[in-house]
């Protein structure tokens, strides 16, 4: 298996997630010839950074009484795993992302938690498990460094309750904290990574019904051929 010239070598976490639920051929465009549509999200990055510095070398009794003891040990630090094997052959693709925070445990293991804020509480670690397993994988398996045992995953969502204060002082915001953790599968990482390379290594593939990025350009494409 080689890549081609424009092919990405780094296969994101959040992929395995989101992009992987979306459109394959939208995919396939981004791992092989770095084309993705452009995507605005007005302040999400600045509240999840002042989400993550809240908990900077805060204990787990800080966040939330359900994480296992432990500490914040960082923020924001990057991963990159050795080259994925599938099959057990080697591929040229490996994890490279940034996780939001590990926690260092009393035992010598880490936690990773992912940080959420999400506009109603609800449990959604069945979906993000594929991300934090690739975190972990990437920990566990770095190609510098040493590994670090992965002993815990979790999301530690913040979600909004009400608005305090008033016109005359600063407005604030009430928000409910919740820890939903997952159990460690990396025989489904294995399996979604698997997955998600025999696709953004194969052919192009169909466009997902009702995508809205193939449709635009679809549309956009007629037009313009017409005019």
């Amino acid at each position: 298996m080689e890549l081609s010239e424009n092919a990405r070598a780094f296969i994101s976490p959040s992929d395995l997630t989101f992009s992987w639920d979306g459109c394959h051929r939208c995919l396939w465009l981004y791992y092989n010839h770095q084309v993705k549509a452009p995507l605005f999200m007005p302040l999400v990055g600045e509240i999840a950074e002042m989400q993550e510095l809240s908990c900077l070398g805060k204990t787990s009794a800080d966040l939330h009484p359900a994480i296992p003891e432990g500490k914040v040990e960082s923020h924001g630090g990057w991963v990159v795993s050795k080259p994925i094997e599938v099959g057990g052959q080697v591929t040229p693709y490996a994890i490279r992302g940034k996780y939001d925070l590990l926690m260092e445990f009393p035992d010598g293991t880490y936690g990773v938690v992912d940080c959420k804020f999400q506009a109603r509480d609800s449990d959604k670690s069945g979906f993000y498990s594929p991300q934090l397993e690739a975190y972990a994988f990437g920990l566990e398996n770095p190609a510098k460094g040493e590994p670090k045992q992965i002993s815990s995953l979790g999301l530690l969502v913040w979600s909004p309750v009400k608005i305090r204060g008033n016109s005359s002082g600063n407005f604030g915001m009430e928000l409910k904290c919740s820890w939903y953790p997952m159990e460690r599968n990396p025989e489904a990482l294995q399996s979604r990574l698997s997955e998600f390379i025999g696709v953004i290594s194969g052919k192009v593939p169909e466009s997902k019904t009702k995508c809205d990025q193939c449709s635009y350009v679809e549309k956009r494409a007629t037009i313009l051929s017409a005019i």
